[in-house]
């Protein structure tokens, strides 16, 4: 999280707004110098707070709390630490927090169980369901779709593992409509699933 930062100046230095009877006291200015140091970063912090609210800027430690903070479904989301944009599960997580909003209105649907998927794993899943709708001039047409409720979801990945059956299993559970029995599947991806999908 936020902490002190050697060398960091001060926006403001208390040192500059002591009364006229200070300005040449050493001892006061150098007391007041501690102080810029330690208020420094909290004065960094907001002079640019808009940034901290906006996942492509946040620090990453930041992100992180930020996507607890709004729900966004990071599960599975592995980042490294490394510098801003320097790696793909940064690159999901940052993606994941500013598509939250948006998942929390389509939650549910098929649409938002796919982009779910899509930002954790980075591939779009193939989604299978039961439901359907169907138009008809006269009343008591054939009711579309099958009687038994249930969902699939296939996911194509290039080194899957248990671990990512594991993942999806979870995921599905969470961002799926709460009534629907579901299956997963998870199989390696061809190479032209590699290239679309990418």
């Amino acid at each position: 999280m936020r902490g002190s930062v050697d060398g960091l100046g001060s926006s403001a230095p208390i040192g500059a707004t002591l009364p006229a009877i200070f300005a040449d006291d050493d001892l006061a200015q150098r007391f007041v110098a501690g102080l810029d140091e330690v208020l420094a970063p909290f004065l960094v912090v907001l002079d640019n707070l808009d940034s901290y609210f906006d996942p492509a800027l946040a620090p990453l430690d930041f992100t992180r709390w930020l996507a607890d903070w709004v729900g966004a479904e990071t599960d599975g989301i592995e980042t490294d630490g490394a510098p801003a944009g320097g790696s793909e599960g940064e690159r999901r997580l940052r993606a994941a927090v500013a598509a939250a909003t948006y998942l929390h209105r389509v939650r549910g649907t098929r649409r938002g169980l796919s982009e779910a998927v899509r930002l954790v794993f980075g591939v779009t899943p193939r989604i299978t369901e039961s439901g359907a709708a169907e138009w008809h001039a006269r009343p008591l047409g054939p009711v579309p779709g099958d009687r038994r409720p249930h969902l699939h979801v296939s996911l194509a990945l290039p080194d899957p593992t248990s671990a990512d059956t594991h993942r999806l299993d979870t995921l599905v559970a969470a961002a799926r409509p709460a009534h629907m029995p579901y299956t997963v599947e998870v199989t390696a991806a061809t190479a032209a699933e590699r290239t679309t999908d990418r």
